[in-house]
């Protein structure tokens, strides 16, 4: 799978996770920041999913997400740790 289609499907698990109000907003802010880092075009492949992957570590030890969330963060997790260069 090529780094594009990872980060897509990244993206769209991410707007799962901004779209569901049961999420607590300090969540769906990091997922909407991780989502615009995986967009930006100027930075490597490498450098934006271990940015990404740094933020949603962070926020999956967070007391107050809820457990459906946290899966959803870890499925996007072991997504992005398939990046590699190109």
């Amino acid at each position: 799978m090529s780094n594009e289609e990872t980060f897509e499907r990244c993206n769209q698990i991410l707007q799962h996770i901004m779209g569901d109000t049961s999420v607590p907003r300090n969540i769906r802010r990091a997922a909407e920041k991780s989502k615009d880092i995986l967009a930006n075009k100027d930075e490597e492949d490498t450098i934006k999913a271990s940015t990404v992957i740094s933020i949603l570590d962070e926020i999956s030890n967070d007391p107050n997400i809820p457990i459906h969330a946290r899966t959803l963060i870890w499925n996007a997790l072991s997504e992005l740790e398939s990046v590699r260069e190109q």
